[in-house]
């Protein structure tokens, strides 16, 4: 079982605080110690504000990697894209000084394209430092959807990324097709950060927390993890 901390604050206000102040601190720290830092990023409501926070924080960008935990295979262009998020919200102002590493690429599919997604993750050269989670409704997290096509592989691999084709849903909606970090890419983080929002994503949380099948809701398999250091920040 991953070691966990879990935060239950009563406002997303109060949250955005809490996580901007974390990431400030997190990656300084990293910079200072080994200057360097590397952040996993995910898209979603709950980070947003905080990203935009951070942008205006001079945290020395240059020695910041920010990389994408998972992505559409949609071009940047597409409404539904996280690159384009996270290019609207944290590569702004002083983020835009910051390295960026995609998980999009030309490829006409994300299996055709993993190899490419999988050698730029391992050029970043040392382990994410803070990687962001979120969670929905169906217990899946970055893109590791249940029952999901590439869902086995994406667990047991060594890799640090994998494709994945989830089952299509209303939380996955019609783009199926996804890169994501594998199972291995967030475990190697040094601290990973869960956000959720509202009474029924917590009372998704605590049943997986209570065990099961993890194809059934993937995000077991990350709390199931031995040795990887677990933030939770929940808001109403």
């Amino acid at each position: 079982m991953a070691t966990i901390t879990e935060h239950f604050f009563e406002s997303k206000e109060v949250m955005t605080s809490k996580l901007a102040m974390l990431l400030e601190n997190e990656l300084s720290e990293a910079i200072r110690t080994s200057n360097q830092a590397v952040l996993g990023v995910s898209g979603g409501s709950s980070p947003k504000a905080a990203y935009e926070y951070l942008s205006t924080v001079n945290l020395g960008w240059a020695n910041i990697t920010v990389a994408m935990v998972d992505e559409r295979w949609v071009d940047a262009s597409h409404e539904k894209s996280n690159e384009a998020f996270i290019k609207a919200t944290l590569l702004q102002n002083f983020g835009a000084a910051a390295s960026f590493v995609t998980m999009k690429n030309s490829a006409p599919t994300a299996i055709l394209g993993h190899s490419d997604v999988e050698y730029a993750y391992r050029a970043i050269g040392k382990p994410f430092d803070v990687t962001i989670l979120g969670m929905d409704s169906d217990g899946h997290t970055a893109s590791l959807f249940p029952h999901a096509d590439g869902l086995e592989e994406a667990l047991k691999t060594d890799n640090l990324t994998a494709a994945i084709n989830a089952i299509e849903s209303e939380v996955t909606g019609s783009i199926t097709e996804r890169m994501t970090l594998s199972l291995n890419g967030i475990a190697t983080s040094k601290h990973v950060i869960l956000l959720i929002s509202g009474e029924d994503k917590k009372a998704v949380y605590e049943q997986a927390k209570a065990g099961g099948v993890v194809e059934d809701m993937p995000l077991r398999a990350v709390l199931n993890q031995k040795d990887l250091k677990l933030t939770v920040f929940w808001s109403p």
